[in-house]
């Protein structure tokens, strides 16, 4: 790119180092910040082509699958958000999910379950060889009833092997003996099945130890393979009730969705609600400017990207080459929107991928000149914690 170069409605004033091409992009995926965490616009069949890629380029995938139970978690939970934020892929699982994005009048129409994908895998049967997956987690004989369910199937999944750990702390679970015989499983997909916080944290905290490239938590999945509960009818999950279903099935989860239901409320009224009176009303007022122009600052230890005008989702995709471009210094990214005049759950959620690609590496994002406005914008998509000084 040279200085003053247009990149579709973007103007780029200086040039950047072009990033060599990568497995995965986080900054190519469509994804939105709703109440703080990523959630990807996809549909099964992009997230089935994405699973077959990862194993087969071995390259490490975890797939968080928030429900509303995430959702929640992640609001007062640091760690827990963190490992939904470095996630390869976050389709939604949970209804609740898909009404705030419609709400918000978010394209994410779908739910895209953990269960329905590992139902999809499980019915390829033209993958040769069929993916191989490995079960770690479960009550007493759940796992093991899975594992037998899974090869009884002559589809497209394979069970290589499976671990009870037992009702332990997360160090419990990430002792050697249990990563090393996970690893030499020769697995393709990782399978974890602990309570939904317990199950993110451990593959967060043992994701540089194992070498399965596929990661997910899909606890409920594995009750459902191994025949113990049943899930709901189709017809019930359509209509958003699939909550009833389990309690039916699971009467101790009647806590866990009353606990979730009334911290939604709450999040109703004090964020969705108001970011929906508040993203209606610029729509009606309509004077604010459309373009976006980024300003390219390179010095010895830092890239700062200035930004002037609307950073919305129709200036994503030109503002992602530069993003992209700023990554590739692997230097300190410094955002200044002191001349930002809009933000949006879109733009938002470049940010976080920005983030994301920014600790991976080891180096910072900072965001700075916010004013008072866009400080509420932060406040009411649950991204607060973006204008912490130090993003390391």
């Amino acid at each position: 790119m040279q200085a003053g170069q247009r990149i579709a409605d973007l103007e780029v004033e200086s040039c950047g180092i072009g990033a060599p091409a990568t497995y995965w992009d986080d900054l190519a995926r469509n994804v939105y910040c709703i109440l703080g965490i990523p959630i990807d616009a996809i549909e099964m069949p992009a997230l089935l082509r994405a699973v077959d890629n990862a194993a087969a380029e071995k390259a490490p995938f975890l797939i968080s699958t928030p429900n509303l139970n995430y959702l929640i978690k992640s609001q007062t939970d640091p760690e827990f958000r963190e490992t939904v934020l470095l996630s390869e892929l976050c389709p939604t699982d949970g209804m609740p999910i898909i009404w705030i994005a419609r709400l918000l009048g978010l394209p994410i129409k779908n739910r895209v379950a953990g269960s329905d994908m590992l139902e999809a895998l499980k019915q390829n049967h033209d993958r040769v060889p069929r993916l191989k997956v490995f079960l770690f987690g479960g009550a007493d004989g759940i796992v093991d009833a899975a594992a037998i369910s899974l090869n009884r199937n002559s589809g497209g999944l394979s069970c290589v092997g499976c671990i009870n750990p037992g009702f332990g702390t997360i160090d419990d679970m990430s002792q050697d003996h249990f990563i090393r015989r996970i690893n030499a499983s020769g697995a393709d997909f990782l399978i974890a099945a602990l309570s939904a916080g317990k199950g993110q944290l451990w593959l967060h905290r043992n994701h540089d130890r194992l070498q399965i490239p596929v990661r997910a938590h899909l606890g409920a999945t594995v009750n459902f393979v191994a025949g113990k509960f049943r899930r709901a009818p189709i017809a019930i999950r359509t209509m958003g009730l699939e909550w009833l279903w389990r309690i039916k099935e699971e009467p101790h989860l009647w806590r866990r969705y009353w606990n979730d239901g009334t911290q939604l409320l709450g999040l109703f009224l004090t964020h969705i609600l108001p970011l929906v009176v508040r993203t209606k009303w610029e729509k009606v007022r309509g004077n604010k400017p459309k373009d976006l122009r980024i300003e390219y600052v390179q010095n010895s230890d830092s890239v700062t990207l200035n930004l002037f005008g609307a950073a919305t989702a129709s200036n994503v995709d030109p503002a992602t080459d530069i993003f992209r471009d700023a990554a590739a210094t692997r230097k300190e990214i410094r955002i200044n929107l002191s001349s930002t005049c809009a933000l949006d759950a879109r733009f938002l959620g470049l940010i976080l991928m920005l983030r994301k690609r920014a600790r991976k590496q080891g180096t910072g994002l900072k965001i700075i000149g916010v004013s008072a406005g866009l400080q509420t914008t932060f406040r009411l998509n649950g991204a607060e914690f973006l204008l912490a000084l130090d993003q390391n």
